[in-house]
């Protein structure tokens, strides 16, 4: 059976999953990201190269990194924790004003691993705010090492810019021609370019971002029907389908946890 359990504290989303069947689509989160696989394998693309994680392996991504994800073997099932965690947290918690990336996608470490499961559970457990706080000092404290991070190379005023107006398109429909005639190149050009850079087709990545910022504002408000007048979406089950395919349950069930 598909479980999926979200909880909040501190700027961190904590999940707790089980599945067998279930597949993400192709997606990017804006946080970093640390897991631990519990129970069998797991299995994603990450940035276009198949990455697995076996039993204690603990998954490092980067933000707006692309990937997919499912279980290995459907029939033994896949259990597994990951935190979501804002970068400004990250990097203060590092102390680093700079952006940083991790520099390998699955690793094992018995500590990283513990740490990471023990502010897990206090996140989805709600535990106090001081404890977790604690508990995510000595978790991020592990990264401090030049053998996890690498510098961050900044993105092209290209990509930079195009990513900037799908920004602002977030409540609307994509207009490809419009954004292609803003680089005086052809649409077809955009695209291909865009995705060569990216991971992602314009439309995914709109797709992507609106699901982000929709998921964010369900945090605070919610509301549902607002936020599918807010971020655009034809109805409450469009909503509701594109939801589940990044996060595992609909936005109807994850206001409801």
């Amino acid at each position: 059976m598909e479980k999926f359990e979200y909880k909040n504290a501190l700027g961190i989303t904590a999940l707790k999953a089980s599945m067998s069947k279930f597949s993400y689509k192709k997606h990017a989160h804006e946080e970093y990201a640390v897991g631990v696989t519990l129970r069998g394998i797991q299995e994603y693309n990450l940035d276009g190269v198949l990455q697995t994680s076996y039993k204690n392996g603990v998954m490092l991504f980067n933000p707006e990194q692309i990937h997919d994800g499912n279980a290995g073997h459907y029939k033994e099932g896949l259990d597994y924790v990951m935190l979501y965690i804002k970068p400004e947290l990250f990097l203060e918690g590092l102390e680093k004003k700079d952006i940083v990336k991790f520099s390998n996608p699955v690793i094992y470490d018995e500590k990283i691993k513990y740490d990471i499961l023990n502010l897990g559970s206090a996140i989805l457990n709600q535990k106090d705010e001081a404890i977790c706080s604690e508990l995510y000092l000595n978790m991020i404290d592990n990264f401090s090492s030049k053998d996890f991070l690498n510098e961050y190379r900044n993105e092209s005023e290209f990509i930079k810019k195009a990513k900037e107006i799908i920004y602002y398109e977030l409540d609307d429909v994509l207009d490809i021609e419009m954004m292609s005639k803003e680089f005086n190149i052809s649409k077809f050009q955009f695209i291909r370019m865009f995705k060569s850079n990216t991971g992602l087709s314009p439309y995914q990545y709109f797709l992507n971002t609106k699901l982000i910022h929709a998921k964010k504002y369900l945090d605070i408000t919610k509301d549902l029907y607002g936020c599918v007048v807010e971020f655009g979406f034809t109805d409450l089950s469009h909503l509701n389908r594109h939801f589940k395919r990044v996060y595992g349950v609909t936005a109807f069930e994850y206001i409801s946890k």
